[in-house]
């Protein structure tokens, strides 16, 4: 997923912040990983990144999202995607439920 972050009112294109499988996929593509492949080689491959899941910048390790699937071996990298995405959601649903998640909804920055 990715959402704009709030204009300031410049003209400038804003960034866009990525999270979720977008963010993965954003690691995918800067790595050379083959599929198909398994969780250990992606882990090696990728470093083990921290990938956000939400707009506020919360991440989770990749290995501890991987923890949550039951697959090992992943034949492509939209089957990877897909398996991961429910994941990545129950941490940010779980994040905007917390009281800090609830604080910084109602935050500006």
């Amino acid at each position: 997923m990715g959402v704009r972050p709030p204009q300031n009112g410049d003209d400038d294109e804003p960034d866009t912040i990525t999270f979720g499988i977008a963010a993965l996929d954003a690691h995918l593509e800067n790595a050379d990983v083959q599929f198909p492949t398994d969780q250990e080689s992606l882990l090696i491959e990728l470093g083990d990144p921290d990938i956000p899941y939400d707009a506020s910048g919360s991440t989770v390790a990749l290995s501890t999202a991987m923890e949550r699937i039951h697959l090992q071996q992943f034949d492509s990298e939209q089957e990877l995607l897909n398996t991961l995405h429910p994941v990545f959601e129950s941490y940010r649903e779980r994040a905007g439920n917390s009281i800090i998640g609830q604080l910084r909804a109602l935050l500006p920055f």
